[in-house]
């Protein structure tokens, strides 16, 4: 039997050094905002990025600051 996923928590890996960690319910969430936000804009231009789960609040970044992406699924039932 698979185990389902509670959310996926996506690594972004910044230039520079930085990481900021992030909350998607389900992995088409993630990638219906990967393809409409970060994907088509300008790399030049901010794009909003959602932080963790608070409804409203986002951190911006040019798309082309992302320089690597980190997709894990969460499985327990404990917040880390």
């Amino acid at each position: 039997m698979a185990r389902t996923a509670r959310r996926y928590d996506i690594h972004l890996l910044l230039v520079g050094g930085q990481r900021e960690v992030i909350h998607f319910a389900t992995l088409e969430a993630f990638q219906q905002w990967y393809g409409e936000v970060l994907t088509a804009s300008a790399p030049e231009a901010f794009v909003n990025v959602p932080i963790r789960d608070l409804e409203g609040e986002y951190l911006v970044v040019r798309p082309s600051a992302v320089i690597g992406i980190r997709v894990e699924p969460q499985f327990g039932s404990v917040d880390d």
